[in-house]
């Protein structure tokens, strides 16, 4: 079978590797990739925002599966394209994909299935906004109706705080992201990220990560796309996952079907694990980056047959494997990330790295210019470890890092802190 992948990231590369090592894969095609995922297939120049010529690339090339792994293309639809023309693609339809393109749409969507979540309220008026900041006092939690590349969440500990997030947002600082602004109360606990392979009807379980949002060490910072992530999440016992799936994603694929849009495709369920119990802070629609970075070599089963199982609504036949080790990623970004990153420095040393056992390193924002490569973008690098605990993968995660000649770039030297601490506590 050839198989097409979307998109150009961390994430990307991560399952161009899994795809890639599949039997059932004969040739692999990324739109448009990365010089990491052009060793695991071909990249193709193409533009994934004209669908019909995706579409058209597809029956050319004899694509029997596309897998989509941005959340760009799913909210503008498609998947829904791609499947009208015939081509068998991985990810949600655009009604679907508004678990994420929308916070509103989510919270009004707990709100009628009674899916554990915070309070919350949504505004498209500013002066509206800051009455109910006035009335309801601080900390609170400003969040973008839209996508906004995971910065469109400002957790506001002071009122000045929480209206300069609303002046941002309404202002145009996000762009239409920003028209509509969701406001929500400030949960307690430990952050925790889940993910469940869906068929519309049925769920399957994969595995669970923790992400570090904030761009510096001890949490400290704006929020990024993701400084760093490991898997399994100490935190998310067998109990825990089970209390996710039947109060959480089991409700939201019940929910979505009762309305018509059945979901098929990938849930990441951001957590907050509370002294109540877990409750949701939102839902991506699409494997996590830099999660997925951490999913994939933990993966022992074939990914394609589950990808596929999904699209056919089967996924009640699969079952997979999942290594005991931990995994755990370093996110390298270039200088100036998350405001303006500079782009154009060249990285040494990658090969070395990777050449380290237990150690992969996934492209994400890196360009090949003759024999150099290039950081030409914020998140540049993913530096992977396995070990036997997380404390032992993050010792092999830096010591690889170390290895990387690379002054135009930096990277938070504490990922896995969290786990770190609970192993070492006993």
């Amino acid at each position: 079978m050839n198989i097409l992948l979307i998109g150009s990231g961390g994430r990307e590369h991560a399952l161009a590797w899994a795809i890639s090592a599949s039997p059932l894969c004969d040739k692999l095609f990324i739109a448009p990739g990365n010089p990491g995922t052009g060793q695991c297939g071909t990249n193709i120049v193409l533009d994934i925002a004209d669908h019909r010529a995706v579409a058209d690339f597809c029956k050319v090339m004899g694509v029997g599966l596309a897998v989509i792994g941005p959340e760009g293309p799913l909210v503008d639809g498609i998947a829904d394209d791609l499947e009208a023309a015939g081509i068998k693609t991985f990810g949600p339809s655009k009604a679907a994909a508004q678990l994420e393109g929308s916070k509103a749409f989510t919270k009004e969507l707990c709100a009628e299935f009674d899916i554990p979540t915070a309070a919350f309220a949504r505004f498209t008026d500013e002066a509206a906004a800051r009455a109910y900041v006035a009335k309801t006092g601080a900390p609170l939690v400003i969040k973008a109706d839209g996508l906004a590349a995971g910065k469109g969440v400002v957790m506001a500990e002071t009122i000045e705080q929480a209206n300069e997030a609303l002046a941002m947002m309404f202002s145009g600082g996000l762009g239409a992201a920003g028209a509509e602004v969701v406001i929500e109360e400030w949960m307690i606990g430990e952050e925790a990220s889940f993910f469940a392979l869906c068929d519309g009807t049925h769920a399957l379980a994969l595995a669970s990560a923790q992400d570090h949002k904030r761009v510096g060490d001890g949490d400290t910072g704006p929020n990024t796309g993701g400084m760093g992530a490991y898997s399994p999440a100490p935190v998310m016992t067998k109990a825990l996952e089970d209390q996710v799936m039947a109060e959480i994603i089991a409700p939201t694929l019940a929910g979505m079907a009762k309305r018509g849009t059945p979901f098929k495709g990938i849930l990441y369920a951001g957590l907050m694990i509370t002294a109540q119990g877990p409750k949701l802070i939102e839902y991506n629609t699409r494997f996590g980056d830099p999660e997925c970075e951490v999913l994939m070599p933990r993966l022992k089963s074939d990914i394609v047959p589950a990808l596929l199982a999904a699209c056919d609504g089967v996924l009640n036949a699969v079952d997979l494997r999942w290594s005991d080790q931990a995994a755990l990623t370093v996110v390298m970004a270039a200088n100036g990330y998350p405001a303006t990153p500079e782009k154009g420095s060249v990285i040494k040393g990658i090969e070395k790295a990777a050449a380290e056992k237990d150690v992969l390193v996934f492209h994400a924002g890196t360009q090949a210019k003759g024999d150099d490569i290039i950081a030409n973008g914020g998140r540049v690098l993913n530096i992977v470890a396995l070990g036997k605990t997380v404390s032992e993968a993050q010792a092999k995660a830096y010591a690889a890092v170390d290895l990387i000649d690379w002054p135009g770039g930096f990277c938070r030297r504490d990922i896995g802190w969290q786990a770190v601490k609970r192993e070492r506590e006993g």
